[in-house]
């Protein structure tokens, strides 16, 4: 395909800086764990019900162990020795917990260390045999249907009932959908917990639920059959139950999930030291059962501006990559994000896109690069958006991206109408096709705008890497070098659930999934 000119030198350099800003991170998380990366263990060893109220029954566990001040060691040890005493499933075990009919305080003394450790391994190794069997039963699925011709077309379905987001998914794929996202209910990343069961209400989207991902896999494994290619399924883990929503997701074998290392932090103030933790097991679920992640770089772009701050998405993309490594993932789970946002009114911006697109191809030539839609300039005028949104699919097309999420007419007006993602992917249909391939025709001039461009934006993404590499990365965040949002490090929601690990904390699944 078509290539620009940069300095391997730069890049190499760029990357270096990434992967020490990622390993400081890593220094400091280490030493730590979370509410909900105890919260996941728990469901990783089948602790999946809850109350008559519908709260998680691993929750109630964790709020147990943190008021008796026991959560430092980990769940893992508490929760082996009260099965060992129960001698029953992880369910009804959890529920003896709940009812005061074992007391965590005292299970360690009930059984010797040597029956409770091998409890933990059984456990442990159990639970990473499902992740196993989610990247088997994806890849066998897969293996049944011609492979489907990148840029894959996303879209998004959003009613707030699993069982309407079903028929629009049915339709979506119809039109040539490859990839369905259903977009969780406004606010959900700020809840604490996992609800339970299917949803028919949301606002804005339809709650993620383990329930929910099952319902939605299944009528996509049926449509797949139908339309003989394989449909990937899609949802979001940020926010603080990430992890949890990545064991759920493995659970039911999910594809994508929505996975930023910053996304979190600053557009819902979730405590950056929890992010951080919770993205890193949760990408470790991710690597281990086979689970694309998307990164939320275009999000910068809502709040500034896409030429100013180019520069941003990509040191963001680099520390997003470095991290997701640290998780041992590999570049073709790397659905790092970036978006089509110039200001349409910009002299050439056509230009300066297909710039930044092909940075991000040079930068990470084998990971699918999820390429987002204009948002932020689209008007009421729907003519000029469907025009916005050609313009998107050609430069999409002409750079070779991994993943198009497809752009709607009404675009911030109103949820999409099953007509108006018909006529979209109707749009992407046509260009795709009609330009197929143009990215192995063209050629940038070496000295040419699109190259100037995008060498610049190299070179301001190296000095913001080297101010960060030298301030640190919560440091940066916290004076607003991302998106112009500032968090503080020990401020946000979620801050409570920060835990300092013991030097006898136990996590048996970590020390499996991370090697």
């Amino acid at each position: 395909m078509a290539q620009i000119f940069l300095n391997q030198k730069k890049i190499n350099k760029a990357k270096a800086l990434g992967a020490n800003i990622a390993q400081n991170i890593h220094d400091y998380i280490k030493d730590y764990t979370t509410d909900s990366v105890e919260r996941s263990v728990l469901r990783l060893y089948g602790v999946d019900d809850a109350d008559d109220e519908k709260t998680p029954l691993c929750n109630k566990i964790v709020d147990i162990l943190k008021k008796e001040k026991l959560i430092n060691s980990g769940v893992s040890k508490y929760f082996a020795a009260a099965m060992l005493k129960t001698d029953s499933h992880a369910n009804k075990t959890a529920e003896m917990i709940i009812n005061n009919k074992i007391d965590l305080k005292k299970v360690l003394s009930m059984q010797s260390l040597e029956k409770i450790s091998e409890k933990e391994q059984t456990l442990a190794q159990d639970a990473v045999s499902v992740l196993d069997r989610s990247k088997k039963v994806k890849n066998a699925k897969k293996a049944g249907f011609p492979l489907c011709e990148k840029p894959y077309r996303y879209v998004i379905v959003a009613t707030g009932n699993i069982y309407e987001d079903c028929t629009q998914a049915e339709s979506a794929v119809y039109s040539g959908a490859d990839i369905i996202a259903v977009i969780r209910s406004t606010a959900q990343s700020l809840l604490d917990y996992i609800p339970s069961g299917a949803t028919t209400t949301g606002f804005g989207g339809t709650y993620a639920t383990q329930k929910n991902f099952s319902i939605m896999r299944s009528a996509l494994d049926k449509i797949s059959k139908q339309q003989k290619r394989y449909i990937r399924l899609v949802n979001y883990a940020s926010g603080l139950c990430m992890p949890e929503i990545a064991v759920c997701s493995a659970f039911e074998d999910l594809d994508i999930l929505l996975n930023d290392s910053m996304y979190g932090i600053l557009f819902r103030d979730i405590n950056m030291k929890r992010t951080f933790i919770d993205q890193h097991f949760s990408r470790l679920i991710c690597t281990r059962a086979d689970i694309m992640i998307n990164t939320g770089e275009d999000n910068y772009l809502t709040t500034s501006d896409a030429v100013e701050k180019a520069h941003s998405v990509t040191a963001s993309q680099i520390i997003n990559e470095a991290m997701a490594k640290q998780a041992l993932l590999p570049d073709d789970l790397l659905g790092l994000g970036h978006a089509f946002e110039i200001d349409p009114e910009m002299e050439n911006g056509f230009l300066y896109e297909l710039a930044h697109a092909m940075l991000a191809k040079k930068l990470f030539p084998n990971a699918p690069l999820k390429y987002m839609p204009p948002t932020k300039h689209k008007s009421r005028d729907i003519f000029f958006s469907i025009c916005m949104d050609t313009m998107f699919n050609l430069a999409s097309i002409a750079t070779n991206q991994g993943i198009h999420l497809a752009g709607m007419p009404t675009e911030a007006v109103h949820t999409p109408s099953m007509s108006e993602r018909h006529q979209a992917l109707n749009s992407v249909n046509y260009v795709f096709n009609t330009a197929k391939n143009l990215c192995d025709e063209i050629e940038f001039k070496k000295d040419g705008i699109i190259s100037k461009r995008a060498k610049q934006v190299l070179d301001s993404t190296i000095d913001l890497l080297e101010k960060i590499n030298k301030s640190g990365l919560m440091s940066a965040i916290s004076q607003g070098w991302f998106a112009q949002i500032k968090r503080e490090p020990d401020k946000g929601k979620g801050f409570d659930g920060v835990i300092k690990k013991s030097e006898n904390y136990s996590n048996p699944v970590f020390d499996i999934i991370s090697k």
